[in-house]
C-alpha cells in the first residue's frame, strides 16, 4: 500500500531552492557557477529515468550514444538550416534523412506502383509539423484541384491530437470516425459512410499513442482510392520501430508506401529513430503534393522569402545529430535495438496476460495497454506511481498503458519487477473499493459537459502557472 507522501509542486519544485529571475542579472553569473547548478538538476532529472520505469518518453539508445550526439550538435548549433547557401551541409542532411526515411518505409515501392510517383518529403520540428503539415497539404489541393471551401478530414477517435490542432490552425473539419469496442481501431465501414464531397483525406495511425495498435490501413487505403481522396498515415509513434519489428519476424499488418493509397506519412526519428528532441519526418507519394507545403513570399520588401515547412529558423546541430544517429546505427543497430525492446515487451505481456484481473487491449508489439472489469485501474496506477512507475493513463473507457524504449533494455529484470509491482498493485486496488483514485480524477472530470468545462480551465491554468516564475 503507498504511503501518503507530502504534496510538492511538481512543475515548480526548484523554487526557493535555487535563485529565480524575474529579470535579467545585473551582473553576469559565473559559468562554472551556472554549470554546477544545472547539473544538480539534470542528475536528478536524469534518475527519474535511468531506472527503466517510465513509458516512453524517453527513446534513448544509451549514454555513450547520446554523448556522440551533443557532439555532432556542438559542431552544428550555430547553423540555420534554412541558410543553405552558407552551409550547404544542411542540404545534404536533411535529403539523406528523408531519403533514408523513405526507403526505410517502402518509398521505392512508389514508382511500381505509378511510373509518375516520386518518394520525397521534408525534415520537421517534430510530430507535431509532420502531422499538421500534410492536413495543410490536402486543405489546399482540395481547394486548387477540387474547388473544396470546407474542407473535411476524417480520422479515427484515436488519433493524435495534433490532428485537431491543424483543424483549428487551418480551418478544417475533423470528422471523427468510431473504433471497435475490441481493440479500439478504426471501422473502415464508418469511415466511408462519413465521405462526402468536402472530404479532403482520411487518416490512420501505425500505431495509434493510446494503444499503440496499427489501424486497419489496407482498408483505408482501397477507400480511399476508390473516392480519390489523400490518405495518412500517422507513423509518429511505430514509424522507426515498426519496419524492423517486421524485419524480426512478427506479425505487423503493411502500414507504410506498399499501400497503394497511401499518400502520406509521418515518422519521428526523435524516438525510436534515436535522435535528439525536435526532429521529424513528413514523407509524400509525389513532388506535386509536397508542392503544397512550400511556402513563399516573393513580393516582400526585404527580398524574396520561401521555406520548405512551418518553422523558420532551426539549429543546424537538431540535423546534424540525426543524420549521425541514423548512419551510425544502421539497420543492423535498429534491428539489435528492437530486438532488445521487443524481448522486454515480450515478457511484459506475458507477465500482465497472467493477471486475471488485468486485460491487453490488442495485439500490441512494443506499447502495451490494458484495462480491467475487476478493479479500478487508477488505484493500480497509485500504486505504481508509489514504487516509482510512470504509466500513461488513459480514458474511454479506463486504462493505462507502458511504452517499452530503450531504457528498460538497459535495466536486468525490469520487466520481472513491473509484473510484480501490478500484481502488487491488483491486490492494492481491491482494498481501494469504493474510493476515488488520486490518478484518475482529472479523467472523471470529462465524463459530462460540464466536467470537460472544468478540465479545460485546469488544463489552462496550468500553462499560465508553468509561465510564472
Amino acid at each position: 500500500m503507498p504511503e501518503e507522501k507530502p504534496i510538492v509542486d511538481p512543475f515548480k519544485p526548484y523554487r526557493g531552492r535555487f535563485g529565480s529571475y524575474e529579470r535579467l542579472p545585473e551582473t553576469g553569473r559565473d559559468r562554472d557557477d551556472i554549470l554546477d547548478e544545472l547539473s544538480i538538476m539534470a542528475d536528478e532529472e536524469n534518475a527519474r529515468w535511468k531506472n527503466g520505469r517510465i513509458s516512453g518518453t524517453f527513446y534513448h539508445a544509451g549514454e555513450e550514444h547520446r554523448e556522440f550526439l551533443n557532439r555532432v550538435f556542438s559542431f552544428f548549433s550555430h547553423v540555420n538550416v534554412l541558410q543553405v547557401d552558407l552551409c550547404p551541409s544542411m542540404s545534404k542532411f536533411e535529403s539523406e534523412i528523408v531519403s533514408m526515411t523513405a526507403r526505410m518505409l517502402n518509398g521505392d515501392k512508389v514508382r511500381k506502383a505509378n511510373p509518375d510517383d516520386e518518394i520525397c518529403g521534408t525534415v520537421t520540428f517534430g510530430g507535431s509539423e509532420s502531422i499538421m503539415l500534410p492536413m495543410k497539404v490536402y486543405r489546399d489541393r482540395g481547394l486548387v484541384e477540387k474547388k473544396i471551401t470546407a474542407p473535411e478530414i476524417i480520422l479515427p477517435l484515436t488519433a493524435h491530437p495534433a490532428f485537431h490542432k491543424a483543424g483549428e490552425y487551418f480551418g478544417i473539419r475533423m470528422v471523427l470516425a468510431p473504433v471497435n469496442e475490441k481493440d479500439f481501431r478504426v471501422i473502415p465501414a464508418e469511415v466511408k459512410k462519413l465521405i462526402n464531397d468536402n472530404t479532403v483525406a482520411v487518416v490512420g495511425s501505425a500505431g495509434n499513442y493510446p494503444y499503440g495498435l496499427i489501424d486497419p490501413l489496407d482498408e483505408l487505403s482501397d477507400i480511399a482510392l476508390e473516392h480519390d481522396v489523400g490518405f495518412h498515415v500517422d507513423g509518429c509513434l511505430g514509424g522507426f520501430i515498426l519496419p524492423w519489428i517486421e524485419r524480426l519476424g512478427y506479425r505487423v499488418p503493411v502500414f507504410d508506401f506498399r499501400l497503394p493509397g497511401l499518400t502520406s506519412m509521418s515518422a519521428d526519428t526523435h524516438k525510436f529513430g534515436f535522435g535528439l528532441k525536435g526532429n521529424s519526418v513528413v514523407l509524400y507519394r509525389n513532388l506535386k503534393l509536397r508542392r503544397y507545403q512550400f511556402f513563399q513570399m516573393a513580393h516582400w520588401p526585404g527580398g524574396i522569402y520561401a521555406s520548405p515547412s512551418m518553422t523558420g529558423s532551426r539549429s543546424g546541430g537538431l540535423t546534424a545529430s540525426t543524420w549521425a544517429a541514423m548512419v551510425y546505427l544502421g539497420e543492423e543497430g535498429y534491428l539489435k535495438a528492437t530486438a532488445a525492446i521487443m524481448k522486454v515487451a515480450d515478457r511484459i505481456k506475458e507477465g500482465v496476460s497472467g493477471i486475471p484481473e488485468l486485460q491487453i487491449i490488442g495485439d500490441p508489439t512494443f506499447l502495451i495497454s490494458f484495462r480491467s472489469n475487476d478493479v479500478d485501474i487508477f488505484h493500480v496506477n497509485d500504486y505504481m506511481i508509489s514504487q516509482g512507475w510512470r504509466f500513461n493513463g488513459l480514458q474511454n473507457p479506463p486504462a493505462i498503458h507502458f511504452c517499452v524504449t530503450m531504457p528498460q533494455t538497459l535495466v536486468p529484470g525490469v520487466a520481472d519487477r513491473l509484473v510484480e509491482d501490478l500484481e502488487k498493485g491488483v491486490e492494492y486496488a481491491r482494498t481501494m473499493t469504493g474510493k476515488n483514485p488520486r490518478s484518475g480524477a482529472l479523467y472523471g472530470m470529462s465524463g459530462t459537459v460540464d466536467g470537460r468545462s472544468q478540465l479545460v480551465q485546469v488544463l489552462y491554468g496550468t500553462f499560465e502557472h508553468l509561465f510564472r516564475v
